[in-house]
């Protein structure tokens, strides 16, 4: 095949396309939230950021291209797939809507914000366990650099039950530091360089959890996951009554920058935001250990060679039982 063959070869490609596609909407989308931000609906970008909405809408789009390579009845369950649109959706959301002006204006919304991007929304993902089918539908130059031996030597490090650990809660508690907090909400990289931060630990502390893989293949037991979902409550216990019961209001910003209901006391809106880092938070590590359970009782049930004509995938060879989902 010639050199000019190649080049059309690859401008026909499936994939290149899509993502033309993808950048020609995300051009859009930059221009008219530069030019008419006021007219733009609530759900366009409020600051449209390149490196996230190429982050999210780029797995998006492959992750729909993968369903339609994939067979129909090789296809994840209809549950799986909810849930990776759902979780999607969560962070775009938090990430990319004018709900990011709200969050920027209320101690709480900016808590409900990082809920999102942090916790809810790559928890829905990963229960989806999507990587098969992005993969699927990804070109496959990202494919092999996504395989490529020092981003796995990277996971496997930041995916150890201490590290992935620290890092969860730790992020949390540093970006809430009352200085640090303030940096970032006044300054755009910063700001941006926090939310990422949010979403991508997010991603890689819940994929580590959430692995429907007895080890191996998984790279830790269920055993040792559990323990990690569990101690990693009580930092966040600690953090949010700190914020609910303090009676020092500790984030100046929201005050020079105009809260958005004059009407909530700097205090009242940190206790309110407390109150999410602390329950809300809290519960999905609760929700969590009880899947991981359901994924043991499953996992015994298939080595002591039950089966069930309702069946789902689960991973390649293996099959779980629909009436106790766990989203594999």
């Amino acid at each position: 095949m010639s050199t000019q063959q190649r080049t059309i070869a690859a401008t026909l490609d499936p994939s290149a396309l899509l993502a033309g596609f993808v950048v020609a909407v995300g051009a859009v989308l930059w221009w008219g939230s530069a030019t008419y931000p006021a007219e733009m609906p609530a759900i366009a970008p409020w600051d449209f950021s390149w490196i996230e909405y190429l982050g999210i809408v780029l797995p998006l789009a492959w992750y729909l291209r993968g369903l339609v390579l994939t067979e129909p009845a090789a296809r994840p369950h209809w549950l799986r797939r909810t849930s990776f649109l759902i979780g999607i959706g969560l962070i775009y959301g938090a990430m990319q809507t004018h709900f990011v002006y709200l969050s920027q204006h209320m101690f709480f919304l900016n808590r409900l914000q990082h809920l999102g991007m942090h916790h809810l929304g790559p928890f829905l993902i990963a229960l989806a366990w999507p990587g098969e089918t992005i993969g699927r539908g990804m070109p496959d130059v990202v494919g092999r650099w996504v395989r490529a031996r020092w981003i796995q030597r990277v996971l496997r490090v930041v995916q150890t039950p201490v590290v992935a650990g620290v890092l969860f809660v730790g992020l949390v508690w540093f970006w809430l530091l009352p200085n640090v907090h303030l940096h970032a909400m006044i300054s755009p990289v910063l700001y941006m360089t926090m939310n990422l931060s949010m979403v991508i630990d997010g991603l890689l502390f819940w994929f580590f959890i959430l692995d429907p893989r007895p080890a191996p293949p998984a790279r830790h037991s269920y055993p040792v996951r559990l323990a990690t979902c569990i101690l990693v409550i009580f930092p966040q216990i600690l953090l949010g009554s700190r914020l609910t019961f303090g009676m020092t209001a500790m984030y100046s910003y929201y005050d020079l920058c105009g809260r958005l209901f004059p009407s909530v006391s700097a205090l009242t809106d940190q206790h309110l935001g407390g109150l999410v880092v602390w329950i809300p938070s809290s519960m999905m590590s609760s929700v969590a250990f009880m899947l991981m359970m359901n994924n043991i009782r499953l996992q015994e049930d298939r080595q002591c060679g039950g089966n069930s004509k309702d069946d789902i995938e689960f991973a390649p060879g293996n099959r779980v039982s629909s009436h106790g989902w766990t989203g594999r």
